[in-house]
């Protein structure tokens, strides 16, 4: 059982980067055999999936830093021809969009291609 486990794996490894296209690019599973001391086998299999980071913001939505491309938050809004954010809320740069933010994480307003 064990050789047919390894061999399995190291078919995967052989055509694994001839089979990868586009799409198989951002997602990438992760394949780790051990053998504990006391004679067992146990394979732990994980999928890693990555996007591009930019995303399209809609009112309402739940704010994330992470998911944000070249993440800032903005003080100058009067800078960018921004309306003032009320308590609370601040302005924060996702891309080439202005994201008005409350403080609970929930979106209220989205300017697209501000800078």
């Amino acid at each position: 059982m064990k050789k047919l486990i390894l061999a399995a794996i190291a078919a995967t490894v052989a055509v694994g980067p001839i089979a990868a296209t586009s799409v198989e690019a951002q997602r990438r599973e992760t394949t780790v055999v051990r053998e504990r001391p006391n004679g067992r086998t146990v394979v732990t299999r994980r999928t890693v999936t990555r996007d591009n980071g930019y995303r399209t913001w809609r009112t309402g939505d739940r704010f994330d830093q992470r998911r944000a491309q070249s993440y800032r938050r903005l003080n100058d809004w009067r800078g960018y021809r921004l309306a003032a954010p009320g308590r609370g809320q601040y302005w924060a740069r996702s891309g080439r969009d202005a994201v008005l933010v409350r403080p609970n994480g929930t979106i209220v307003s989205v300017r697209t291609r501000v800078f």
